[in-house]
């Protein structure tokens, strides 16, 4: 990057704003699918107005500029990979307001997920959106890839929950979009726009957030199953039960195995598969799905257990969220899906795994959050084995090419990124295709924010 440049980004963020060396920059090279493009600077702005100051200097100098939270994206989406500015916003780390009157909280979007979330118990409110990562991924890399979590199947995704922004587009201006009111149907829903368009059509300085009152009560159930076919049946015959879980998360056999020292409950031998069912509301509300789930479950002759007090809630949801780490216990790689399918296929899409992991002579686990149909497909590999890695690559493309058969979609939470862009014309057509690199254009005509992303160049 010219002098030139890095003088001007030091007189905008200050000298203690700027990363230039080369260690300083590999720490902000990689995200979550292990894949490593080193920046030419690093810049850490502290307001809107700086980050405007830098999309300017953007374009009049024509540097990439790429976004970037708490880097635990995991389809690339914030990688340098031409290079160019890394602009990460953990500076932009403040909750602005919480109004529990109102129920609207306003963030910065460096504030970490799980911290807002205990902020906001303390005024007994919550913000749903849950994702596995939420102890260090921030609000605004939410945004900016519609996380969801666990408890998406009764409250939602990111996009729910996000009802206006303050955001710097490409060219430098900076806008005010959506209401912090229930109601606001003026203009186009230009916040909707922005929520999961990761990172490339502006960078978020402020978010308001709709929050809601923390529930009364609390039931977490772990059920077992000898079957990995009546376990996935058994989600879509949950919900047409009359009962409304607020988490329904489903773990096969070896996903089971690689956290089971993790498990604070007793597992009986031959288990198959697990779901950690949840149900929340009033205590009144909790009790009544709590009879109607134990007489589902006898009638079904289904095994269960219920976690006794709060440390077994969290010890078993923290086996729950270890799973994707504990995966490299199996291989050294991973080609992690997060692909969607009507409840009513989880049974089909489980059976194609297995079956694709013998035909490939590979190792594939399922888990995820099987209440609203969105399963974590993990590929494990040995990249330095090239039979090996040539197969996960054919697994994956088939694993896609059967998703949308089904009806299904690519991707729930983790985004397009660059790990999925080749595959985006299996879902969109060519006609949306266009309107969509058409809005990019509009917003970014020079190509500056996050380029090479959801769209490669020349496509």
């Amino acid at each position: 990057m010219d002098r030139r440049i890095i003088k001007k980004l030091r007189d905008i963020v200050g000298p203690e704003g700027l990363f230039t060396t080369p260690e300083e920059r590999s720490c902000y090279s990689y995200d979550g699918t292990g894949r490593i493009f080193l920046p030419d600077a690093v810049a850490f702005p502290c307001s809107a107005g700086e980050i405007s100051s830098i999309m300017q200097l953007a374009n009049d100098y024509n540097f990439p500029v790429v976004p970037r939270g708490a880097g635990s994206g995991m389809t690339g989406g914030s990688l340098p990979v031409e290079g160019g500015l890394v602009v990460v916003t953990s500076r932009l780390n403040s909750i602005l307001e919480i109004d529990p009157v109102n129920m609207v909280a306003v963030a910065e979007p460096g504030v970490i997920t799980g911290d807002l979330q205990i902020e906001l118990k303390k005024h007994n409110l919550m913000y749903p959106p849950d994702p596995a990562s939420l102890k260090f991924c921030s609000i605004g890399g939410n945004a900016a890839e519609c996380a969801g979590g666990p408890s998406a199947v009764k409250y939602g995704v990111t996009k729910d929950y996000v009802i206006g922004l303050e955001v710097v587009l490409p060219t430098g201006e900076i806008m005010q979009t959506g209401v912090r009111t229930e109601k606001g149907v003026v203009g186009y829903d230009l916040t909707r726009l922005f929520i999961g368009s990761e990172g490339t059509l502006g960078i978020f300085t402020k978010l308001i957030l709709r929050v809601l009152p923390l529930p009364e009560s609390k039931l977490t159930f772990l059920l077992t199953f000898t079957s990995l076919a009546k376990a996935t049946d058994t989600v879509a015959r949950v919900l047409s039960s009359a009962i409304t879980p607020c988490t329904l998360e489903y773990m096969d056999r070896t996903a089971i195995k690689i956290v089971r020292d993790h498990i604070p409950l007793s597992l009986p031998d031959g288990i198959e598969a697990m779901i950690i069912l949840e149900l929340d509301g009033s205590a009144s509300e909790v009790a009544e799905q709590h009879k109607r789930l134990i007489h589902f479950l006898e009638q079904e002759n289904i095994s269960y257990t219920c976690a006794a007090d709060d440390d077994d809630r969290e010890t078993l949801w923290m086996a729950r969220r270890s799973i994707s780490p504990a995966t490299f216990s199996l291989k050294p790689h991973k080609i992690g899906e997060d692909i969607v399918v009507p409840r009513s296929n989880i049974p089909d899409l489980v059976t194609f795994t297995e079956n694709l992991a013998q035909e490939l002579d590979l190792v594939i686990l399922t888990f995820g959050h099987a209440g609203d149909g969105n399963i974590h497909v993990n590929i494990m590999v040995d990249n330095e084995n090239d039979l090996e890695l040539a197969n996960g690559q054919t697994a994956r493309k088939k694993l896609f090419e059967y998703v949308i058969q089904l009806g299904g979609s690519l991707s729930g939470e983790h985004g397009i990124g660059i790990t999925k862009s080749e595959y985006l014309p299996l879902e969109i057509d060519e006609t949306a295709l266009t309107v969509m690199k058409k809005i990019k254009k509009l917003f970014d005509p020079s190509d500056i924010l996050n380029p090479g992303k959801i769209f490669p160049r020349g496509s």
